[in-house]
């Protein structure tokens, strides 16, 4: 008799992988997201029931898909009012890509969820709304968990998914690919997700860690998944390879106690040799054969960065020119922090501190803890101990994050004299 742990556990692999294919699939053959999503839900319920006791189908995502078809077409029968609105939703998208078939089998995979990546990051929905049915839809998380990700009650973020859905239905959002002409504007849209996803995972904004593992990892899945369906797209291998390189330093951002460790202070034996070299191969095919974009750019920095042997041999004037290159294509005041920040290491700390000076009025910095906490550091580097402090206790009072703030209080002791 098959093992009832380990089925239960093959059931959750097969739906983590298999959960963006299914609900793709779905919902091009029936048109309408909500019953796609239950239906699939029903399907993992029969499973938990017939693998236990059955053993997992050689095929399972196919077991999956049948199952699900089967009863998405019981309710459809069951309900006329239903039906007839499912025509019309059916009927709006092929207008919207008439010389689409319905998937037959769940070998039809990759055409099928490149659409419901483009449908979960219209431009007509809101960025948080986006973020949260792309985590759902492809990353396979319900509501619940998704609310956990980004810290926020299960109501509201079940408001927000109710909300986009109703957006997509209403606006008969097609479920399709963008037109070629219109591909590269709706790709910058993907591509914003998964990065908001990995930025949040790589240094929360809020909680008590410094980095979300959890998020970092979905954020890097779903990359993969979208460099497999756009092969030929330089800045999904850009933004791919990004996330790579940054990711293989997890290890050395924080010590044991969960400290922060500065890129200055890392091990870098601990980082990940191996997501370095495949981050370095996919930053040449980001760089080549054309002009590069603004995730290729962000690449090749981060690269340079895991190439040195410390902070000292880094290539200090390569990294102040792409971000010159960056500064460029996608100009933006964190873009000139991270600019100035170089610069200090390329020509000293005054000169990075005079280009910060000249962002201290940016509408867009003022609100957050990274202007004062990099001006604090130029500051102390010069041995101006009291400007220092001053910025440190700015950058306090604007930090979320509990291990960043931890690191800014044992920065504005260091400048602070002790009291007599």
């Amino acid at each position: 008799m098959p093992d009832d742990g380990r089925a239960v556990a093959g059931v959750e692999a097969v739906f983590r992988e298999e959960h963006g294919r299914l609900l793709a699939t779905l919902v091009r053959g029936f048109g309408d997201l909500d019953l796609a999503e239950e239906v699939a839900a029903e399907a993992i319920e029969a499973a938990l029931v017939h693998w236990p006791r059955d053993g997992v189908p050689r095929r399972p995502g196919a077991w999956l898909l049948t199952t699900a078809r089967r009863k998405a077409v019981d309710r459809i029968r069951r309900d006329k009012g239903y039906a007839a609105r499912l025509a019309l939703l059916r009927a709006d998208a092929e207008r919207a890509d008439p010389v689409a078939a319905p998937a037959v089998d769940d070998e039809d995979v990759p055409d099928e969820r490149l659409r419901l990546f483009f449908a979960c990051c219209h431009p007509a929905l809101p960025m948080e709304a986006r973020t949260a049915l792309t985590l759902r839809c492809l990353g396979g998380m319900d509501t619940p968990q998704v609310a956990r990700l980004f810290l926020v009650p299960t109501a509201t973020m079940a408001q927000r998914v109710v909300r986009a859905k109703r957006k997509i239905r209403d606006a008969r959002i097609p479920f399709r690919v963008p037109a070629a002409d219109e591909l590269g504007d709706r790709l910058i849209g993907v591509l914003r997700v998964l990065y908001l996803v990995f930025t949040e995972g790589y240094a929360a904004g809020t909680g008590a860690g410094l980095q979300r593992l959890d998020l970092v990892d979905e954020a890097v899945r779903l990359t993969r998944i979208l460099a497999r369906l756009l092969p030929a797209e330089r800045e999904v291998a850009g933004l791919l390879a990004l996330m790579l390189l940054v990711d293989a330093r997890r290890d050395a951002r924080v010590d044991a106690d969960g400290r922060l460790v500065l890129l200055a202070d890392q091990d870098r034996g601990r980082w990940d040799r191996a997501r370095i070299e495949e981050g370095r191969t996919l930053v040449v095919r980001a760089l080549t054969g054309g002009d590069p974009g603004p995730y290729g750019v962000q690449a090749a920095i981060a690269a340079l960065h895991d190439e040195a042997a410390d902070v000292e041999t880094t290539d200090w004037p390569q990294i102040v020119a792409l971000y010159d290159v960056l500064a460029r294509i996608e100009p933006s005041p964190a873009v000139d922090l991270n600019r100035a920040v170089a610069l200090a290491m390329r020509d000293g700390p005054a000169a990075g501190l005079a280009v910060l000076d000249e962002l201290r009025d940016e509408p867009r910095l003022r609100g957050g803890h990274l202007l004062p906490a990099a001006r604090a550091d130029l500051l102390r580097r010069l041995g101006r101990t009291g400007e220092a402090a001053a910025e440190y206790r700015a950058a306090l009072e604007l930090v979320g994050n509990d291990a960043e703030r931890d690191f800014l209080r044992g920065r504005l002791g260091e400048v602070t004299p002790p009291a007599p």
